[in-house]
């Protein structure tokens, strides 16, 4: 589990096709408080430590996983979002993120309010139900809230900081977005489909 608060951010090293994808991400985290099987958010995925270094770790990558987000869109010199896995007694800044990607969201649009950017996005139908206005989503594994909602198209805004501290300051226009919902939200549309 992860609180969709991004504390790294990690560049692609390496990728490489062994039936599944191998990448090797750069890290600013001491590796050396990293164990072998632990679970990163790397832009929303969870995925497993496989192999450390001392300023990177290795994970596979099933076929799946790139078909249900934009990690088919990584290359070397990419920048994604880094969380470790939360631990018991650590603040829950955002909220609960399990790392499962439902889906790709496209930004659609990027309009500066002051200081921060109000970015609108296009999601799939199949999840745009589970959205609402100031709910929480996690978008490149960053917890956001929702501003608004129509048909399959919704908005955030992103403050100074989130823009400093995670990529959301190098986004543009047409990029991939991996995509979670809340899972409360899932499980409310889970229950109401039995009624």
């Amino acid at each position: 589990m992860f609180t969709g608060i991004v504390t790294d951010i990690g560049e692609i090293r390496q990728l490489e096709d062994r039936g599944d994808l191998r990448a090797r991400i750069g890290t600013s985290y001491d590796t050396s408080g990293i164990e072998i099987g632990a679970s990163i958010a790397c832009n929303g995925c969870c995925l497993t430590v496989i192999a450390l270094g001392e300023d990177w770790f290795d994970v596979d990558i099933s076929a799946e996983s790139v078909s249900k987000t934009n990690i088919g869109d990584w290359a070397e010199g990419y920048r994604i979002n880094l969380e470790r896995a939360l631990k018991v007694g650590d603040e829950l800044g955002g909220h609960i993120v399990s790392g499962h990607v439902d889906g790709v969201a496209t930004i659609t649009a990027m309009l500066d309010e002051g200081d921060s950017t109000r970015i609108t996005f296009d999601a799939p139908e199949s999840l745009a139900r589970f959205i609402a206005p100031k709910g929480s989503v996690a978008l490149n594994g960053t917890s956001l809230t929702v501003n608004e909602v129509d048909g399959t198209t919704f908005g955030v805004n992103l403050i100074p900081h989130t823009k400093e501290v995670t990529t959301w300051g190098h986004s543009k226009t047409g990029d991939r977005i991996n995509l979670e919902i809340d899972t409360l939200a899932r499980y409310v549309a889970r229950l109401r489909d039995f009624d």
